[in-house]
């Protein structure tokens, strides 16, 4: 893929046939980490550093969007200059700089975007804005030999969809939630049985020492390759004031919901890639760090399926995913002037 360098409109190939050693910066800023790494050839890792917000927005129940961009104000000069440190690379030697445009919070990302566009400027590189949810299946090609064609599961805090990824920019959404994504599901349901922000990481922690077959939760009744998990937050919800006045089981409830969700998001997923006739299964996102839902996708390879998941560190949101997605030039953006978004 030709891209040009902002300042000269020098042509620079980007990508697996560009016949040389490509270097990525990318900045990653839509939430609640303030990332910064350097990529060679969409999957070795040459410097990776986060910037996590979590303890700041704990005493509030989840982010608070002004608070997060001010942090991400604080915190970019610093994981810049520390990727270029832990790298040992200069501004010269990298090939393009990248950015996530969306979605995500506005003024989170416009931190991280207007960051790579003036180190682009400065040093006569291209710029490529990513997508985030491309990128977050792009965290797959990070450390692996992974190629298209596959079937991938993107489970995060704001999406769950089904992805039928034919090559590396040609990707086409089989099916996503109507209402609740899974990450909201499991912070609205951890709130309702009283666990502190982040609640994701410690209901999956809770649900491991408890009963799944404790409840018996409704699964969405949803068609074709879609996901609602709205009736089973409120399906939790009566069931948590059932136990008004009496000791609430929070292992059993956590375990017996974590069942729910992650068998519907399975079963539909194992749906998807037989009709496609893949022999590849990949998770992506948040979510993916999840330890029921990565057994029971690792659980295909008996099945004789390929799984593959990205590192924990991958998971979550990082900079990496980013810098991958703009080499493999996964449905990206190239035009300076570009504005970012808050939803697909």
């Amino acid at each position: 893929m030709e891209k040009k360098s902002l300042f000269s409109d020098r042509i620079v190939k980007i990508g697996p046939d560009s016949g040389y050693d490509n270097y990525i910066m990318a900045i990653e800023s839509s939430c609640d980490e303030t990332a910064c790494a350097i990529v060679k050839n969409g999957r070795e890792v040459i410097a990776n550093i986060v910037a996590s917000q979590i303890k700041t927005h704990e005493k509030f129940g989840g982010v608070i969007p002004e608070i997060a961009a001010r942090e991400h104000l604080d915190s970019i000069n610093i994981v810049v200059q520390e990727a270029f440190d832990q790298s040992g690379l200069k501004p010269e030697d990298i090939t393009a700089f990248a950015a996530t445009v969306g979605p995500g919070l506005v003024g989170c990302l416009l931190v991280g975007l207007n960051a790579a566009k003036t180190l682009a400027l400065v040093h006569d590189k291209p710029f490529i804005g990513v997508n985030h949810l491309n990128a977050h299946l792009c965290a797959n090609y990070i450390e692996t030999d992974l190629k298209p064609p596959f079937m991938a599961l993107l489970v995060s805090g704001g999406h769950t969809q089904i992805i039928d990824v034919e090559s590396y920019s040609k990707q086409t959404i089989l099916g996503e939630t109507i209402d609740d994504a899974v990450g909201e599901a499991y912070d609205k349901v951890a709130r309702l049985i009283g666990l502190p922000y982040p609640g994701g990481p410690r209901l999956d922690k809770l649900a491991q020492e408890g009963n799944p077959a404790a409840f018996q939760l409704p699964e969405g009744k949803v068609d074709g390759y879609n996901f609602s998990f709205s009736g089973l937050k409120t399906a939790v919800l009566r069931l948590v004031k059932s136990f008004e006045g009496k000791e609430l089981p929070v292992n059993d409830i956590c375990a017996s919901f974590q069942e729910c969700v992650s068998s519907t998001l399975v079963k539909k997923l194992k749906k998807a890639v037989e009709q496609r006739g893949y022999k590849q299964v990949v998770i992506a996102g948040g979510v993916a760090a999840n330890s029921e839902i990565r057994k029971k996708v690792f659980a295909l390879e008996n099945e004789g399926y390929r799984v593959n998941a990205p590192a924990m560190k991958y998971c979550t949101d990082n900079a990496s995913m980013v810098a991958s997605c703009a080499y493999f030039n996964t449905n990206t953006f190239d035009d300076i002037d570009v504005e970012v978004f808050s939803r697909v």
